[in-house]
């Protein structure tokens, strides 16, 4: 027994330590000051990231993923079903004891039976074979944990993703609206001159198209707000007929790059942190494999006894007991053992690469965002001044229109590049957002853990 408990400490499976990366990971993308930078890793459950876009309708909308998204509760349901398997594989650490109890009487009084047994039984674990399996589903347990919380900064990405759709759609919405009262008023003066015989019917023509064109844009919009508003639903859980957004005005800000990203930040990620547990998962089946290539010891107690009735079952004469020891081992197996070993040895490599694999990923992810929002800074500000100077264009035009010294022609070109550079210019913006949304969702759901820390000075 003293033997047993001793042996019961070992483990066969090698020492985990998570795959290492290189040291000298880092971003080319370079960034203006702004954000918060750490190197506390897996503070993904703790973070409000969309706070920082300061969309007061987008915070109060966000805690309603967590409450209704399917999504969201089936990865939940994928955690308590990882916890009950590693209550069940540390449940073979314990003994098991049972219990039988059974009476029977015949047609006469001096005819029955009574008998009782108990019995015990523990393999006590030598060689490390149970903690392996032990060690393996704890590590599917936190992995499945990362994936739950994966599955939530998806769902919140997605959701600010959509909202910022939605609000740059109704803006561009109330664009178009603007900008349709002067197509109305372009076609009205148009009519008006050629009734007085100034202007040709073209002009006419041409500005019924216009105000036709941008009629056919607007309702395009409200179909593609009318599609988010119904994406944002099933991502709350709602049914889309039942779900409205009341129209807002869309906030456009976005969080600035930080200064610094360190390499450690992608450690923080739900999907890379999912990974190297599963190298660690894997790590302990090779020690369970090894664990075959030694004898198993089965320890059992027995205690019983049969009589007439119950009463003379529990004295002493009529109890009988029973202790004994087994040990097994598999002498020949035609290389099945050697077998199971090589392929947890396999099992740990393919693991290991899939987390080197994702930090791969991870990095590229970073760096996409990061040139995309370096890119869209510079386009933001041409398209701001390209916007402003093609309004200024387009109310000259029409001014010398009206005078009578341009043609309705420039007029309709004038009003085509203003519409096309401030609808760009809003769609460069929304971009900005994604890309920032994105970025975090990259660094595993933002940089400052916990969330309520403040920026050093």
């Amino acid at each position: 027994m003293a033997t047993a408990l001793l042996l019961g400490g070992c483990s066969l499976a090698p020492p985990h330590k998570p795959p290492a990366l290189d040291g000298g990971l880092g971003w080319r993308g370079a960034a203006p000051e702004g954000w918060v930078s750490t190197e506390a890793h897996r503070a993904w459950e703790e973070g409000r990231w969309w706070t920082l876009f300061g969309d007061a309708g987008l915070d109060a909308l966000m805690p309603r993923v967590a409450l209704g998204n399917q999504n969201l509760a089936a990865a939940a349901a994928r955690v308590a079903q990882a916890q009950a398997l590693l209550r069940q594989a540390q449940a073979q650490l314990v003994p098991t004891l049972g219990a039988q109890l059974s009476t029977q009487r015949g047609g006469r009084p001096a005819n029955g039976s009574a008998s009782l047994g108990l019995s015990a039984s523990w393999a006590p674990d030598l060689w490390g074979r149970i903690a392996s399996n032990v060690e393996g589903s704890r590590a599917n347990v936190q992995a499945s944990q990362a994936d739950l919380a994966g599955a939530r900064l998806a769902a919140q990405a997605s959701l600010a993703q959509a909202w910022f759709s939605l609000r740059e759609a109704e803006a561009e919405g109330a664009l178009l609206d603007e900008i349709i009262q002067g197509y109305r008023r372009a076609l009205t003066i148009t009519q008006n001159n050629y009734d007085a015989g100034i202007v040709a019917r073209t002009d006419v023509l041409q500005a019924q198209s216009t105000l036709e064109s941008a009629l056919s844009t607007r309702t395009g919009l409200e179909r593609a707000r009318d599609t988010y508003e119904h994406a944002i639903a099933l991502l709350v859980g709602e049914v889309p007929s039942r779900f409205a957004l009341t129209p807002a005005r869309w906030v456009r800000n976005a969080p600035e790059v930080p200064p610094v990203l360190p390499a450690q930040l992608l450690l923080r990620r739900p999907d890379v942190a999912a990974a190297e547990r599963a190298v660690a998962s894997a790590n302990a089946g090779i020690g369970a494999a090894r664990a075959a290539w030694f004898p198993s010891l089965n320890l059992s107690l027995g205690a019983g006894g049969a009589a007439a009735g119950l009463a003379q079952l529990l004295s002493a004469p009529h109890l009988t007991w029973s202790l004994g020891a087994s040990v097994a081992q598999t002498l020949l197996d035609g290389g099945a053992r050697s077998a199971a070993v090589d392929q947890a040895v396999a099992a740990h490599r393919i693991a290991t690469a899939n987390y080197r694999q994702s930090a791969l990923s991870a990095i590229g992810e970073v760096e996409d965002q990061l040139t995309a929002l370096a890119a869209l800074q510079d386009q933001i500000a041409h398209a701001a001044a390209a916007a402003e100077a093609a309004t200024g264009a387009e109310e000259r035009t029409l001014n010398s229109y009206r005078a009578g010294i341009s043609a309705f022609t420039a007029v309709v070109t004038a009003q085509a590049t203003a519409l096309s550079a401030r609808r760009s210019l809003m769609q460069l913006q929304l971009q900005r957002q994604q890309a920032a949304i994105a970025l975090i969702q990259a660094l595993g759901g933002g940089w400052q853990a916990p969330w309520s820390a403040a920026p050093p000075d």
